[in-house]
């Protein structure tokens, strides 16, 4: 058995009803289905709360474990439910937004900057991303201006499907140099920021993105760092 990615398909659904099919050696609850998002691909996992018949649970976040099954981390060692219990699921909407938000405004931030991406890191109010750029990217506010125009757009934010051979007959697609693309089950997730008529950014992504630029909201430029002799980070920061 399988736990039902949710956050996949569903990414606005806030809130849903599970089953516990078993526990991990560590104190997961494992569930058939999910809407919590496990940690991956510098995505940080959900938090939120479970709720069952004689019992409530704060959620520390989420994870993957081995054959397709996701678990729920406890924010404190209490009992836990038995397996089979019923269990009602309810994400930090909040928070969850915000990375959705930061996820998708990092998207555009490797359209202005066109390097490889050999980093990155998504929080609740700000993001960052590691390139491969020997020299400084130049004017700050004019990447800014460049960075908000996009969310101004208000592009459609999509997802469509390839298959494994299919990506690696177009390696041109993956940007990131550290993190592979979410491969192995027969096909990959690509998610598209654009439509036919302007298309501005195709790339694998298994992450969790809000429907279009202008939900993001207004970002800046936070800072430039310098990380070794061929990286620096760019970090930016949700103003809203």
């Amino acid at each position: 058995m399988t736990t039902e990615a949710l956050y996949r398909t569903e990414p606005y659904a806030q809130d849903c009803l599970s089953t516990v099919i078993g526990h991990t050696p560590e104190g997961g609850i494992l569930v058939d289905r999910t809407v919590f998002y496990p940690t991956g691909g510098g995505q940080p996992g959900d938090s939120g709360v479970i709720e069952w018949t004689g019992g409530r649970m704060q959620i520390a976040t989420a994870v993957r474990v081995d054959k397709g099954l996701i678990a729920l981390v406890p924010a404190e060692p209490i009992k836990m439910p038995d397996r089979g219990a019923e269990l009602r699921q309810r994400l930090d909407w909040q928070r969850r937004h915000r990375h959705m938000r930061v996820h998708t405004a990092l998207h555009l931030l490797s359209v202005i900057i066109p390097l490889p991406v050999t980093g990155g890191q998504i929080g609740s109010d700000r993001g960052r991303l590691d390139f491969d750029m020997p020299d400084p990217p130049g004017d700050l506010a004019a990447l800014t201006d460049r960075l908000n125009k996009l969310v101004d757009a208000d592009l459609p934010v999509t997802e469509s499907f390839i298959t494994d051979d299919e990506l690696l007959a177009n390696p041109g697609l993956v940007k990131t140099m550290s993190v592979r693309p979410p491969m192995g089950q027969g096909r990959v997730r690509l998610v598209r920021i654009g439509d036919e008529k302007r298309q501005i950014d195709l790339q694998p992504c298994g992450g969790t993105h809000v429907a279009r630029t202008g939900e993001i909201g207004r970002l800046a430029i936070e800072k430039v760092e310098k990380k070794g002799k061929m990286n620096r980070r760019v970090v930016i920061r949700l103003e809203e």
